[in-house]
């Protein structure tokens, strides 16, 4: 099936999850990768139980803090 990974068209097999997606993908630092489905942020816990559909859009986001000099 063709879901949509950071702007990406991507083929993937149905019933795979999104941590299955993130070990697939290689994402670096998965502990703290923030995944945004269908412009919807995913809680971590519910990564292994969410199963991607066709059509789906998924971001693989980081937030990088910074400070002021």
């Amino acid at each position: 099936m063709k879901i949509t990974v950071n702007e990406e068209q991507q083929e993937v097999h149905e019933g795979i999850s999104i941590s299955e997606l993130i070990k697939e993908n290689n994402v670096a630092q998965p502990e703290m990768v923030s995944v945004q489905l269908n412009e919807e942020f995913l809680d971590r816990d519910d990564f292994a139980a969410t199963i991607l559909k066709e059509g789906d859009v998924v971001d693989f986001l980081y937030f990088m803090g910074g400070g002021m000099r």
